[in-house]
């Protein structure tokens, strides 16, 4: 019986690796072919490898450019992200105070609404009110909003999970709140910062839908998803340009995963085991 569950498991997850696999090679393959050869052979590999589509948008001023407006959209989003859940996840862990399950109930309520959800009333928000539209802050600031939820739920349990014996003594040497979680909290969560930070890195270098809606049509603020309608005409579309382009756009989050990958499995695993 063992041995049968260890098959079926090797199997579930060997079909799931090629489900995900296969379309991101059948991605990677479609940049070196033409847009004929695509029809003919839209998965395998290329009959005569074609690297003009590569080389184009690489060697695009215009690449780089959305590349950097990506990162510091990123950056900023999970700079704001880590500090303002975190603090949030102390507060909810470690301090007592009325309304604190009623508080952490409500900010989890935004986990339930998709942000194609709210993409109205934040646009009249950032457009009328914070008049942020066709800048960067109308798109980080809207990722925050939606991102604190669930990266609360994760510092929270993994907070809960360190000795509140430390935080006790902490307390009789009369270190303060604040002093405790720069000292103590921030030093001990490696994981759990590098688990949210890489998810919700991730998460805003391939948002589309936000810089699509915030954003005008000046392609200096243009972060990298906004690049693909480059290769859209009026009559034609570039599929192995487009699809090159998500290629190279892939590569960084990849990247991303794989140097975290040892600190993402410690921090999901972190607040799995109370005690």
């Amino acid at each position: 019986m063992k041995h049968l569950g260890s098959i079926f498991k090797y199997s579930f997850l060997s079909v799931l690796s090629f489900l995900v696999l296969v379309p991101v090679f059948a991605t990677f393959m479609g940049g070196f072919k033409t847009n004929g050869g695509l029809r003919v052979n839209p998965i395998g590999f290329p009959g005569i490898f074609d690297f003009t589509a590569y080389r184009d948008i690489l060697s695009s001023p215009e690449t780089w450019r959305y590349a950097s407006n990506s990162l510091q959209i990123a950056l900023l989003t999970v700079l704001l992200v880590l500090l303002l859940s975190s603090m949030a996840a102390f507060t909810f862990s470690h301090m007592k105070y009325a309304g604190k399950d009623f508080i952490f109930s409500y900010l989890l309520l935004g986990l339930m609404f998709p942000l194609a959800v709210a993409i109205v009333p934040l646009f009249t928000i950032i457009n009328n009110f914070l008049d942020l539209f066709n800048t960067h802050w109308a798109i980080i600031l809207p990722q925050v909003a939606f991102g604190v939820g669930s990266a609360v739920l994760f510092f929270r349990a993994f907070f809960e999970q360190l000795p509140f014996e430390l935080f006790e003594a902490a307390r009789v040497d009369g270190i303060s709140y604040l002093g405790f979680y720069t000292r103590f909290i921030l030093p001990l969560s490696t994981p759990i910062l590098a688990t949210v930070g890489v998810l919700t890195l991730v998460s805003s270098w391939n948002g589309f839908l936000l810089p699509l809606i915030m954003l005008g049509t000046d392609k200096a603020l243009h972060p990298w998803p906004l690049g693909l309608m480059n290769f859209q005409g009026e009559w034609t579309v570039e599929w192995n340009r487009i699809l090159a382009f998500i290629s190279i756009n892939l590569a960084p989050a990849i990247l991303f995963f794989l140097l975290a990958q040892r600190y993402i499995v410690a921090g999901l695993t972190g607040g799995s085991v109370k005690g």
